[in-house]
């Protein structure tokens, strides 16, 4: 019992000893096995190179399809906003005007409907005079006329005949004289207050009574007529609204119809309690306002809005309402005039109750990166942009301090070095194409250190 337990660690040995030299001694065999390469099937990559990691390689066919394109890194000033509803509305006293009738009559013709131009001094309304008191006024006019022709050819005998007549007569005749031509005066200032004209009241005083009144258009104020952008335009009403029938009779003073001349209207902003403060520093500091009038792609043609908005009427009251304020800023309105089959129309760029976004700054941020929104993709807490070189996008970590819907603001650290050539939109395409590890070389191609994309047979040339 005791020589087996000395013999089993020598038998031990002895295998171990011949599995070695028999391992040696077969060693042409098996060695060239452990040099052998990889089976291709394996790990077959479909004849591309893997581009690093972090990085995607992306040919010019795939690049024009994601609508890549990248610019250089340049620090601005940046300017942190609110945004606030409005809306476009009149100008309360320029936009619209109301047209009345002068005295009590009825509506006879109407000469324009609604949608029609028509200038200072065009025939809106023709009026059948119905006010007693208009008549009577035009008669006693020419009975103080007349009078006054009578007294002045009584006045004309008694001075021929001075000599035989008392002086004290001669005087009463000219104080009569005196006194109807106050008369026929307050008349005429009468009718020219009924809106009649001067030639009208001529007649009248003449003998011809006027029973009808043609309402004109209302001279246009000079500040609209000298601010005019298209030839004519800014001299010109569109009939908005008709207050009146044909047959129907109105009483002096009665609105007839409303005028409309949107040249100068005013963009009407509605902020809550809590953003007062920044609504007062916008005031004192005069910032600009950006106002998106949300405009499509058809009203391009406009052209760019020049116009620098502020605000000039910060409200004091709050509605109870809807518990906001309103503000606002005057908007000059660009118009067209075209011709439809020889009917001239008007076309505003703007018009009153076309909802808008306001922007208002409330901070300034400098020496920070500006991209647009679609140039950064986000992983959770964590955001990325790509750097072009070539045919090579490298994704790069980024710090993002603002972002809104068509922007975002990245801070200027060592992570992006300024000049740096950055992709401006694409970038969530870009980082899935990382993630799945696809954009690896394609076969028959080559990546040179640049980052350049080359077929292989263009490397002799």
């Amino acid at each position: 019992m005791k020589s087996t337990r000395v013999l089993k660690p020598f038998l031990a040995i002895a295998l171990i000893a011949g599995a070695a030299f028999a391992g040696y001694s077969t060693r042409e065999r098996w060695l060239p096995l452990l040099s052998k390469p990889v089976s291709t099937a394996a790990v077959d990559t479909g004849g591309e190179e893997v581009a690093p990691t972090g990085k995607v390689i992306v040919n010019d066919r795939a690049q024009h399809n994601l609508g890549l394109s990248a610019k250089p890194l340049k620090p601005q000033t940046y300017w942190k906003t609110i945004q606030v509803p409005g809306m476009v509305v009149d100008r309360p006293g320029v936009s619209d005007r109301g047209v009345v009738a002068p005295v009590t009559g009825v509506v006879v013709k109407v000469n324009h409907v609604p949608g029609d131009i028509v200038r200072p001094g065009d025939a809106l309304f023709t009026l059948k005079i119905l006010s007693e008191s208009l008549h009577l006024a035009q008669s006693e006019l020419a009975k103080a006329t007349r009078d006054v022709e009578l007294a002045n050819a009584e006045l004309k005998l008694l001075v021929a005949a001075a000599a035989a007549v008392a002086e004290a007569r001669i005087i009463e005749v000219d104080n009569r004289i005196i006194r109807l031509q106050s008369t026929i005066k307050a008349y005429r200032q009468e009718l020219l207050n009924r809106s009649l004209s001067p030639e009208m009241i001529d007649a009248a005083a003449a003998g011809q009574f006027v029973n009808e009144m043609i309402i004109a258009v209302p001279p246009k104020p000079a500040d609209l007529v000298s601010t005019a952008v298209i030839a004519g335009s800014g001299s010109t009403f569109e009939v908005q609204e008709l207050k009146a029938e044909l047959g129907q009779q109105v009483q002096a003073g009665q609105l007839l119809c409303l005028l409309a001349n949107h040249r100068k209207l005013t963009v009407e902003g509605r902020a809550f309690r809590d953003e007062t403060p920044l609504m007062e520093k916008s005031v004192r500091e005069s910032w600009p306002v950006e106002v998106d009038f949300q405009e499509d792609a058809a009203s391009a043609d406009w052209g760019e809005i020049k116009q620098e908005f502020r605000i000039r009427y910060l409200a004091n009251t709050i509605d109870p309402v809807n518990r906001t304020f309103a503000f606002q800023m005057p908007l000059e309105n660009p118009s067209r005039i075209v011709d439809d089959g020889g009917k001239k129309l008007t076309l505003w760029r703007f018009r009153p109750g076309q909802k808008v976004r306001l922007l208002v700054r409330v901070e300034k941020l400098d020496n920070v990166f500006v991209l647009p929104a679609d140039a950064v993709a986000r992983e959770g807490a964590d955001a990325f942009v790509f750097t072009q070189n070539s045919n090579t996008f490298e994704r790069v970590a980024v710090r993002v301090l603002l972002q809104d819907r068509r922007e975002i603001v990245l801070a200027n650290d060592a992570s992006l070095p300024v000049g740096s050539y950055v992709v401006q939109g694409g970038a969530a395409q870009l980082n899935r194409m990382v993630k799945a590890g696809g954009g690896g070389v394609p076969k028959g191609y080559h990546i040179h250190a640049d980052g350049s994309l080359h077929k292989n047979e263009d490397e002799g040339k």
